[in-house]
């Protein structure tokens, strides 16, 4: 769901919050300012994840080489748990090198675990070098939710669903 009132600073200035919405989730700050330590660039989408009953924020950052980057991070901590790179498609070297499983593999895997509509799917490099794919599925009942699958074991990594989004990558894959 695309969260249309969180400030608008948080993607234009990458970390410059109001003095509300900082009141309002210090949380998000933090996981900002740790990104900030990891990376320069561009905050292009953030989202509010519930993974396994706890809050998680993924940001997604664009590099100044184009490059894509998703970190999650602890929602009550503003600790950063997970770090990867994006590629385009399937066919990038750093992605399909580890690949045994097809994408339509992994979709129905994803599809199995949780019924709906592929909206989006994401090529995934890990800071191991491990690749996967991550489908946002829609229910019927209009709930999103990411489905990681490890390209090399066709095993679900990570499920997580969605509260809210803010921005867009031009270059999704819907």
């Amino acid at each position: 769901m695309k969260k249309s009132l969180l400030t608008v600073s948080v993607l234009a200035g990458f970390g410059m919050l109001s003095a509300n919405a900082v009141a309002a989730d210090q949380g998000l700050e933090n996981c900002i300012q740790a990104v900030k330590k990891e990376k320069s660039g561009e905050l292009v989408k953030l989202e509010k994840l519930n993974v396994a009953g706890k809050g998680a924020y993924e940001l997604e950052l664009r590099d100044s080489n184009r490059q894509e980057w998703e970190f999650m991070c602890d929602a009550d901590s503003g600790k950063l748990t997970e770090k990867e790179s994006e590629v385009a498609d399937s066919n990038s070297q750093p992605f399909k090198k580890n690949v045994k499983v097809t994408e339509e593999d992994a979709a129905a895997i994803a599809l199995k675990a949780n019924p709906g509509k592929i909206e989006e799917v994401e090529y995934e490099v890990e800071e191991n070098g491990s690749s996967s794919y991550e489908f946002d599925i829609v229910s019927d009942k209009g709930v999103e939710t990411k489905i990681e699958v490890d390209a090399a074991s066709g095993k679900i990594i990570e499920t997580a669903t969605e509260e809210w989004e803010i921005g867009e990558e031009t270059d999704e894959k819907r």
